[in-house]
């Protein structure tokens, strides 16, 4: 049965815990601030679009350079982690990952930011799928394993929200670039602190790391992200669309041609086959996708149709904080007892809720913020959390120990580049409530797929 497959999971010796807690702190810190750094900017882009008299496009450019880069290596950086082995890797990315930490804040035009931008995204490609690599060294027994999956789940969200918060305040009382040279700190802190809190891990021997596969790939997503995230600015039919688009469509059909011939592929043709792993995958797929679409789309409401300034818009997303967290609390043990799967429908279903009330009164100025958003703003997250948490466990289950960092670079990547392709196809439904009633659809379809019996039931 599911529950007993899962509990296995997700129990962890007590005698770990002391050993254990200070690595894992130090990872989860890390990959919070990777995320934290891709909604730093988001805040804060319109003061930045003043100083430098810049253009919707080029702020577009701008806004998604990070995650562009992010996305588009993930999958090369998980083969690296795996053939270095991750505390190495880990340290590789982190290294780069600093060096455009300290040149953001710094930039003194636009050219500048948006390299650094393209360059935190590279180091951050290097450093997720390492620091599951890591942590797989860490918890090698499958119980505690399963455990810090379903923690881990979360904090990309969490990420996500800090990064709105503390840009919106830091930017408000301080300066933009304050805010920006927050990853910085975080980066400084864990490269001193790995060597002494984090075990060596050995390197794969003898796996090929598959160069064309990951130019291909690497290339395709970073063309199709492009072309996709230029939609906000220019029509589908326009040359700024189509011509990355269609350049990073043929670059991927490329890359599946290539992998079906390759001895050690990037990543192995059935490695997307285990339905249970697929539909993990998909979760945090949309699950990122409609967060990433609430943040935006309320961000803009309350500052363009209420009128609102950067510090109380940040204010009204502490609600979203703090039911994220408390949610993210219990996931552990309610995966223990239902599993991965029923838990995860079960957040995707609360967020579907949650979405479904924002669209309904949410986006009505008339409504006061206590009765119109706050109820889906507690809801929803609730939800991601118990989302993101069953789906990574599903995601990374079964995984071979040699295959962790790939596993962990195509989580990611569901996690960066799902909102990208997502979100482009969300804007072109309408307004913004239908935006986010179509965003609650599908969050109930796929609530539904992970509560069928097919995807709960012991692989």
């Amino acid at each position: 049965m599911a529950g007993h497959h899962t509990t296995v999971l997700v129990e962890d010796p007590p005698e770990a815990v002391p050993r254990t807690a200070p690595a894992f702190a130090l990872l989860g810190a890390v990959q919070v601030c990777l995320i934290f750094t891709l909604a730093v900017i988001a805040v804060p882009l319109p003061r930045i679009g003043r100083e430098f008299a810049l253009g919707r496009a080029d702020l577009i450019l701008l806004s998604a350079a990070y995650g562009l880069t992010f996305a588009g290596l993930l999958l090369f950086g998980g083969r690296v982690a795996d053939r270095w082995g991750g505390r190495r890797a880990l340290t590789a990315g982190l290294l780069l990952f600093g060096a455009a930490s300290a040149l953001a804040p710094a930039a003194p035009d636009h050219t500048v930011l948006l390299a650094a931008r393209f360059a935190q995204g590279a180091g951050a490609a290097l450093v997720a799928p390492a620091a599951l690599a890591v942590l797989r060294t860490v918890f090698p027994e499958p119980a505690a394993y399963g455990r810090a999956m379903a923690a881990w789940g979360g904090l990309s969200v969490l990420g996500a929200t800090a990064g709105n918060l503390l840009s919106g305040v830091v930017s408000a009382l301080w300066s933009w670039r304050l805010a920006l040279a927050l990853p910085l700190a975080v980066a400084a802190l864990a490269l001193a602190l790995a060597p002494r809190l984090l075990p060596p891990t050995a390197p794969g021997a003898g796996r090929a790391l598959d160069l064309p596969g990951a130019l291909l790939a690497t290339g395709g997503l970073l063309g199709a992200g492009h072309g996709l995230v230029m939609t906000d600015a220019y029509a589908w039919t326009a040359p700024q669309v189509l011509v990355p688009l269609g350049a990073g469509v043929a670059l991927l059909a490329g890359f599946v041609a290539v992998e079906r011939r390759a001895p050690d592929p990037l990543l192995p043709p059935g490695f997307l086959h285990v339905q249970r792993r697929a539909a993990g995958l998909a979760a945090v797929a949309l699950t990122a996708a409609g967060t990433a679409t609430v943040f935006v789309v309320l961000s803009l409401h309350l500052q363009q149709v209420r009128d609102w300034s950067p510090l109380p818009t940040s204010a009204a997303f502490v609600p979203f904080a703090v039911a994220l967290i408390a949610a993210g609390r219990i996931a552990g043990p309610l995966i223990g007892r239902y599993g991965a799967a029923r838990v995860t429908g079960a957040g995707l279903g609360t967020g579907a809720v949650g979405l479904a009330l924002l669209a309904a009164t949410g986006l009505d100025p008339g409504i006061p913020y206590g009765y119109g958003l706050l109820p889906g703003l507690v809801l929803l997250p609730a939800g991601a959390a118990l989302s993101f948490a069953g789906a990574a466990v599903l995601a990374m289950e079964s995984v071979a120990p040699a295959d962790v960092g790939l596993a962990g670079g195509v989580m990611n990547t569901a996690m960066e580049f799902g909102p990208t392709v997502l979100f482009a196809a969300l804007l072109t439904v309408g307004g913004d409530p239908s935006t986010l009633f179509v965003t609650a659809v599908l969050f109930a379809a796929l609530a539904v797929h992970h509560l069928s019996a097919r995807i709960t039931r012991t692989i």
